[in-house]
């Protein structure tokens, strides 16, 4: 499977904006909106997963709320597959069924609509995908939902992982994982 090289990974770094002390002090917030609007990165962006996943047997693309929306419905397309949002509890106008996750102080829960990955199949292959993982709690949570579902998460795309927070780790118990770029 493809991966970008050091250059290429370089160049998409650059178009993403470092907010010191956001959300709060010490923090350095990776804001990805200088990625978005900057066409030729995002094309760039997008074209590499479409390399990366046009070969692998997906039915479905699940994007996480709200940034993995952006990216997960652009690669499903660019795919000819249908993308599923992952949205917070209480978000989703149809019958759904929900996956918890603990917090720092207390529990957040996702939901998907309960017939999400309609298919022909017995169990759909779903992709994962959102724009960062950090702790990994949400995107532990959205792998475990997409299997709760009775579809199965083939692997978990990240444009950023935070590796020094380790996220990942607990989400290759589930899930391959792929990050197109790490930050240390």
């Amino acid at each position: 499977m493809k991966i970008l090289n050091t250059q290429d990974k370089l160049y998409l770094l650059e178009t993403i904006r470092d907010i010191p002390d956001f959300p709060k002090p010490g923090i350095v917030f990776k804001d990805i909106t200088t990625l978005l609007n900057n066409p030729k990165a995002f094309r760039f962006l997008m074209d590499h997963l479409h390399q990366r996943y046009k070969e692998m047997d997906i039915d479905f693309v699940a994007g996480i709320d709200s940034r993995g929306f952006i990216f997960g419905a652009a690669l499903a397309d660019r795919l000819e597959k249908g993308f599923v949002p992952i949205r917070k509890q209480g978000k989703l106008p149809y019958t759904t069924i929900g996956e918890k996750y603990s917090l720092e102080y207390g529990f957040d829960e996702i939901e998907i609509h309960i017939d999400a990955f309609k298919s022909d199949k017995e169990k759909p292959n779903v992709l994962l995908i959102d724009d960062l993982i950090a702790t990994g709690g949400t995107a532990k949570a959205a792998a475990s939902l997409i299997e709760k579902s009775g579809a199965h998460c083939i692997e978990a795309c990240f444009i950023l992982n935070l590796t020094f927070l380790h996220g990942d780790e607990g989400l290759k118990d589930i899930t391959k994982v792929y990050s197109v770029l790490e930050i240390d």
